[in-house]
């Protein structure tokens, strides 16, 4: 049972910004790099952002200056706490957003998915 969640999403108009979040057990997904998918209406899921678990991140040319990927971890709850702010959107953005692993995509991809969180970037 997959046990990624993933939240934030929302209607925003060409131009704004988001925040988007997702949570992650520790014990699961800790070592590994941790990504965001776009799925846009249609289309295949993409990886456009990914951070390492020390912290080191590459960009989708899609992403790079308007998006930024950050990680945290709660040792509390044990759960990491990855997270997408995304700014000057754009309606091609608009689509289903996903985090999950990303290790070794796009040979290897995650067999389980969250919900995802829907943006919609519309006037």
């Amino acid at each position: 049972q997959v046990q990624l969640v993933e939240s934030g999403g929302g209607l925003v108009q060409p131009g704004g910004s988001l925040r988007l979040s997702c949570v992650a057990p520790t014990s699961i997904f800790g070592i590994k790099p941790m990504g965001w998918y776009h799925q846009a209406p249609g289309h295949e899921r993409e990886l456009i952002a990914s951070i390492t678990s020390d912290g080191n991140t590459i960009y989708a040319d899609s992403a790079k200056g308007r998006f930024t990927i950050s990680r945290d971890r709660s040792t509390e709850n044990a759960k990491d706490m990855v997270y997408l702010q995304m700014a000057s959107l754009k309606p091609e953005d608009t689509g289903v957003y996903y985090c999950n692993s990303a290790l070794g995509w796009p040979l290897q991809k995650p067999v389980l998915w969250g919900q995802g969180t829907l943006v919609t970037v519309s006037s």
